[in-house]
């Protein structure tokens, strides 16, 4: 439509770049084998030194071997970014390209994309209330969606300009950089290095990505001499002469862009060409357009990134001919392009942009702002519809009409929450914040918080009426800085809002104010957050039921069953229930009933504590509550396993893992991970236990679920023998828990591995100094799940050192601190009386009293395998030393063999060397008896083959047909473990190829019909 461009100013020669250009490749090349392995790189350098161009190339190359390029620029408005702008065009490409298979990948979580892409959902889906996970949840789904998409397509994903993006944009960039583990995917983002200033956003951005090794980073130079000569010879299309290489390349400093314009300059005999200053030569490329044409540039650098034909013409006030032709100019004079992706106009380079952009007057810029705004305002269709508020409030803010700007603001805030964008709403919540008192009263009070905020509980006000007050925005600003990770900036606005309540005092808005500075303060490594939660409790205290109160009170109770639970915390959860229920607050009132149910448990009333969870978790996924369906995946089934029922625990947990990753909640994902390590570790199934604890510690957890992990690690590493591994995984325990919020569930399972680790290694003393710390800090009633295990550790190192001269003096004191402190704990359920009675057996042995009958009794009482397995050798090694007869030897000899059996299946090497040792010291064969034959007993084809117990599971289901891919989906571990687990089978069945293994499954009938289509659960 605009005819031919007149001035060629871009060479149609791609000059050098071979080493960036093969780096590009070779990652299109490692995603897009086999199954995929997603590929991260990063391209900076200064601008106008050619990183687009680059990309082009490459685009084009990766088109031509079948990938799909889906491409998203960071829109720059102003000085604003919109909210995941280059996911948001990208995705939209993607979708044009390959509509069928991101509607499969999307499947179900439609609702929720949306906020990234708007045509996937509906408005009214959007506006579900913010949670606490929201974030994440996107996050992780987006992810999810990449996935899926590149599963059958190489894609790559291309986001430019990050120096312009938004921090939502760099945080969901991050998280794509750190969590993408399949698929054919190229995930490829340019940034400009030269503006990268110590405080610019993007700089702790990219040091984070450094410290991830799995991304590559391409840093683009300006070109040499001899570069610069062959782009000038492609841009005039003949050879230059020597000394106008010389000059140029002297004058450009070997930057591409320059390189370009002053060509251009020299062909059209421009004197500019030897000013001082580049940017007067941009300015006077554009000065020499004719003066409509610098008027529609003008306009055009004020408007953003990109400006549509259709607001250009509202603004322009030119008629349609007139606009026509100054375009036509600006674009043949390669100084504006028009947009590839919208009916619109941007300039052909970022500099030119700046450059005249810089070149506008004071108010000549809020003027052509406020041309903008009254345009839009006029005709919201003029933009797309998810950039309209966001635009809308960036021209009217910039056009220095506070009262204008205000509402405006305060609509993008909204939007930007809609779309869990949480920086940018604190952004642009601060902007208001900024502009409240600028604006008149009569303004102000048109405005409703209904409209605006959500994160604030009415406070006797109807929200629907009352006019919106700058408490308001300080509650929004605080919750959304909570949410983004602006910590720091969150407790700034929460204690100012404290001192602007203590002038205008206000009970119920200064508890909310208070329990949002408790969670601020746990978060900021600063406390415990309990004084914080005092305050607040006081304040509510005799005020009629609220959802303020309601709040207060469910999150001491949630706080005191961490930490100290016990009567007042279930009382504390009894009324956050009965206040929620009298005020509708819903999500608070299953909250509340999820904490009590766990209370309950622990206070001894255990099937009315676990009905009332069940029922609780039915609930939240019949409205739909996803913070309290993945908080009951966790709580429920880590109660379970605190009272003994661990292969309920492990049922639960398996179909908690599927519903937090379909839900896109990584962090309780991670929480269920290491509940699923604990209840496998407890059923004997350690190297399961192992994988799940590694999943818990995954790089996207943040640190609490990982602290988890660790302290499973730990606790295998040291039943297996391994002090050094126990060692390191519990300094990253005490690393990820920190020291400023001590929990039950974290610091006595701590302890208790610690002890067993010094007591190994012969350091008794510290064994005891880390026992007495635990015991002076008490053991809280319902934290008997970890304080039976934690007294067990230390009897047991006590009795270990019986007869140690050197430690012998202070052994009494130790055993009776040690009696004292059972009698403190429950022994409501037959796992915590089958501990009591081991406990007694150990005390005793560290007086160095055998006695058989206590042991038996523990033997009896006593269900987990290794549990079961420590014990029969103590009573094996009570029945020796207190003169065992030859009835006695047979039966220590038979529990021997039956402990290192088990102690060989799980790898626990301490425990088996200890059987062998006492068996030869008492004279005793642990090789199966041969003087009386036993009952013939079928034996297992798969145990004769040396096959694990993960490899028959990984052999069923190869022998079914199976993938590795498969295979890892089913069994919750990676497609290479599962890889590696298949190669070790083939080796033991000494066979090539997957057909032949299964051929051999058959034969040996290893995996009859009946059963094959079950998964053994643990």
């Amino acid at each position: 439509m605009l005819g031919t461009v007149e001035t060629k100013s871009v060479s149609p020669v791609f000059v050098g770049r071979t080493t960036e250009l093969d780096t590009l490749n070779d990652a299109l090349a490692r995603a897009a084998d086999g199954a995929g392995e997603p590929q991260a790189l990063l391209i900076g350098g200064e601008a106008g030194v050619g990183k687009t161009r680059l990309l082009e190339e490459f685009a084009a190359a990766a088109r031509r071997r079948g990938a799909v390029v889906a491409l998203g620029g960071c829109v720059e408005i102003g000085a604003d970014g919109l909210p995941f702008a280059p996911f948001s065009t990208a995705l939209r490409q993607l979708r044009r390209e390959l509509p069928g298979q991101l509607a499969a990948a999307a499947a179900g979580q439609e609702e929720e994309l949306a906020r990234l892409l708007p045509e996937l959902g509906t408005a009214a889906a959007r506006e579900a209330r913010r949670d606490e996970q929201g974030t994440a949840r996107l996050f992780e789904l987006t992810a999810r969606l990449l996935e899926r998409v590149a599963a059958e397509h190489t894609v790559v994903l291309v986001l430019e300009d990050l120096h312009w993006a938004d921090a939502s944009t760099r945080h969901l960039l991050a998280y794509l950089f750190r969590t993408l583990r399949t698929g054919r995917l190229v995930v490829l983002a340019t940034y400009r290095s030269d503006d990268i200033h110590r405080r610019h956003p993007l700089r702790p951005f990219l040091a984070e990505l450094d410290r991830l090794r799995t991304i590559r980073r391409i840093e683009l130079d300006r070109f040499t001499r001899d570069e610069v000569g062959r782009q000038i010879a492609g841009i005039l299309a003949r050879e230059p002469e020597p000394d106008r290489v010389d000059e140029i390349f002297e004058r450009s400093d070997g930057n591409a862009f320059f390189v370009e314009e002053l060509a251009v300059a020299a062909h059209e005999g421009c004197c500019t060409g030897l000013t001082d200053s580049l940017r007067d030569l941009l300015l006077v490329r554009v000065e020499g357009l004719p003066e409509s044409a610098q008027q529609v540039a003008r306009l055009v650098a004020e408007g953003g990134s990109t400006v549509e034909y259709r607001l250009l013409a509202a603004v322009a006030r030119l008629t349609e001919d007139d606009l026509i032709e100054a375009l036509r100019a600006g674009v043949n004079a390669s100084i504006l392009n028009p947009a590839p992706d919208r009916d619109g106009y941007r300039f052909r380079h970022s500099l030119v942009r700046e450059a005249v952009s810089d070149d506008l007057l004071p108010g000549e810029r809020s003027r052509l702002n406020r041309r903008y705004a009254e345009a839009l305002e006029a005709d919201p269709t003029l933009v797309p519809a998810e950039e309209r508020v966001t635009r809308l409030a960036s021209y009217w803010y910039h056009a220095h009409d506070a009262a204008k700007a205000l509402p405006a603001v305060l609509d993008a805030s909204a939007e930007a929450r809609r779309r869990h964008a949480y920086s940018e709403q604190l952004r642009l919540l601060e902007r208001a914040m900024e502009l409240w008192d600028s604006v008149q009263d009569s303004v102000r009070a048109t405005l409703r918080p209904a409209d605006y905020t959500e994160a604030y509980p009415p406070c006797g006000c109807d929200p629907e009426t009352a006019p919106l007050r700058y408490l308001d925005l300080m509650a929004e600003a605080a919750v959304a800085g909570r949410l983004c990770g602006e910590r720091e900036r969150a407790m700034k606005i929460t204690k100012r809002a404290l001192r602007l309540l203590d002038e205008d005092p206000d009970p119920l808005r200064a508890a909310w104010f208070w329990e949002q500075r408790s969670r601020l303060t746990q978060a900021l490594a600063r406390g415990d957050g309990w004084a914080e939660l005092g305050i607040a409790q006081d304040l509510v205290r005799g005020l009629p039921p609220s959802e303020v109160h309601a709040e207060v009170l469910a999150s001491a109770a949630s706080w005191s069953m961490l930490h100290r639970p016990g009567p007042e915390a279930m009382a504390a959860a009894e009324r956050a229930v009965e206040y929620a229920r009298m005020v509708g607050a819903h999500d608070i009132e299953l909250n509340a009933r999820l904490t009590l149910g766990g209370l309950l448990v622990d206070a001894g009333d255990i099937e009315t504590g676990l009905a009332e969870m069940h029922e609780v978790r039915d609930r939240a996924v019949e409205l739909g509550v996803d913070t309290v369906v993945s908080r009951s995946y966790v709580n429920l089934p880590s109660v379970l396993e605190g009272v003994g029922r661990s292969q309920e625990a492990v049922g639960l947990l398996r179909e908690g893992i599927e519903v937090t990753r379909k839900l896109g909640l990584p962090d309780a994902e991670g929480w269920v991970w290491g509940n699923l390590a604990e209840s496998l570790h407890s059923l004997g199934h350690w190297d399961e236990a192992a994988e799940a604890a590694a999943n818990a510690q995954r790089l996207e957890q943040s640190a609490k679920p990982r602290a988890g992990g660790s302290v499973r690690l730990a606790h295998l590493a040291y039943d297996r023998g391994n002090l050094t591994e126990a060692a390191r995984h519990l300094a990253a325990a005490h690393t990820f828990s920190g020291t400023h919020d001590p929990m039950p569930q974290y610091s006595l399972p701590m302890t208790r591995v610690a002890i067993g680790i010094a007591a190994a290694e012969g350091r008794l003393p510290d064994a005891r100094a880390r026992l007495l710390a635990a015991l002076d800090t008490g053991l809280p009633p319902g934290t008997q799940r970890y304080g039976w295990p934690l007294l067990l550790a230390a009897a047991t190192a006590e009795a270990d050192a019986f007869g140690d001269p050197v430690t012998e003096p202070d052994r009494p004191r130790i055993l009776e601190r040690l009696r004292r402190a059972a009698k403190t704990l429950a022994t409501g359920v037959p796992v915590w009386q089958a501990y009591d009675v081991w406990l007694r057996a150990e005390l005793l042995r560290a007086e160095g009293v055998p006695t058989p009958e206590e042991w038996s009794a523990a033997v009896t009482a006593l269900e987990r395998p290794y549990d079961l397995a420590r014990v029969r050798f103590r009573l094996a090694e009570a029945l020796l030393a207190s003169g065992a007869d030859e009835d006695e030897r047979a039966r220590a000899t038979e529990l021997l063999r039956l402990s290192r059996a088990v102690a060989d299946h799980l790898g626990a090497a301490p425990l088996a060397r200890s059987a062998v040792l006492l068996a030869q010291r008492a004279r005793l064969v642990l090789s199966p008896a041969t003087r009386v034959p036993a009952p013939a007993v079928p034996v297992d084809p798969a145990d004769a083959l040396g096959l694990t117990g993960r490899e028959r599971d990984v052999l069923r289901l190869v022998a079914a047909g199976h993938t590795n891919r498969r295979i890892a989906e089913e069994l919750f571990i990676s497609p290479k473990t599962a890889s590696v687990h298949v190669s070790n089978i083939l080796a033991k069945l000494g066979v090539s190829g997957r057909g032949e293994a299964a051929a051999v499954a058959h034969r040996l009938g290893l995996f009859p019909a009946e059963a094959g289509s079950r998964q053994a659960a643990g």
